[in-house]
């Protein structure tokens, strides 16, 4: 094998081993924590009655680490094209100090929210849902595991998003390491079943702009509703938050709040009903 294949390889395994382990980690250990060790003191947080089959868990946790996998090779153009020369941006980054650290992270984290919501959107178009999406809703109940539980196509349009940025922001790489870290432990909480989130008094989410595991889980359970990632504004600009999106969240936050909306499915968007498009 040429020297430079044996470097690529090489810097794949490195870069796959990072991911999988991060995956490994959060997914297990949120598991573990909330699905294990704290189900009966959080069992009134609980959003579900139901719990997953264990074979569902086992077929997300290896889809997942297909996904990782995925990750990794599109995640390989970076070093390639730092090796010719070609990405400066993370050595300008480094010029910036603190400041555009800062800056760049929640940029970063902002952009990746719009990237998710619109490009999130286009799968649920019923010409791509099949090839692209039905994967990750074949998860109607979600777990921890379910996060990275992509079909192909969407493993590389998820993926997709670093590189595109990196190449166009200026962006070190401590900084990417922490969006990163932000991204699968938010990913990893909004799978997990239980919701964390505080309420205030009259039974919102004291961050109201932050998405919820509530708010995601919505999702799957009525595939036309809250596409976002992070935060709530994208959906609610757009008219894709779920109408019972609140009184759900006070439910499952242990606040009784009345709900008046009747439950309502399909996507706004398309009008489609979720069952149709996942089956």
């Amino acid at each position: 094998m040429p020297e430079w294949a044996q470097t690529i390889a090489g810097q794949w395994l490195e870069s796959a081993g990072v991911d999988i382990v991060r995956y490994v980690v959060f997914a297990v250990s949120v598991w573990l924590v909330l699905w294990v060790a704290c189900s009966s003191l959080l069992r009134h947080r609980k959003i579900r009655e139901e719990t997953p089959p264990a074979r569902q868990l086992v077929v997300e946790f290896l889809i997942s680490v297909r996904s990782v996998a995925i990750f990794s090779t599109i995640g390989i153009s970076m070093f390639l094209l730092e090796g010719a020369g070609l990405l400066p941006g993370p050595a300008l980054a480094a010029q910036g100090g603190l400041v555009w650290a800062t800056a760049s992270l929640v940029l970063m984290v902002m952009a990746h929210d719009a990237y998710f919501y619109w490009s999130h959107r286009l799968m649920h178009d019923p010409r791509l849902f099949r090839r692209l999406h039905r994967r990750h809703h074949r998860s109607h109940n979600p777990s921890p595991f379910t996060a990275y539980s992509f079909d192909l196509g969407e493993a590389v349009v998820m993926a997709s998003f670093v590189p595109l940025w990196m190449i166009v922001v200026p962006t070190s790489w401590g900084v990417l390491s922490l969006f990163m870290l932000h991204q699968i432990v938010r990913n990893t909480l909004g799978h997990s079943g239980y919701e964390l989130m505080p309420a205030t008094s009259t039974g919102k989410p004291m961050v109201d702009f932050l998405t919820t595991t509530t708010h995601h889980d919505l999702h799957h359970a009525e595939a036309g509703w809250n596409f976002g990632l992070y935060f709530t504004w994208w959906d609610r600009m757009m008219g894709t938050e779920h109408p019972e999106y609140h009184a759900r969240f006070a439910q499952a936050a242990g606040k009784l709040v009345a709900s008046s909306v009747p439950a309502t499915q399909g996507d706004p968007a398309s009008g489609l009903n979720p069952e149709t498009q996942q089956g």
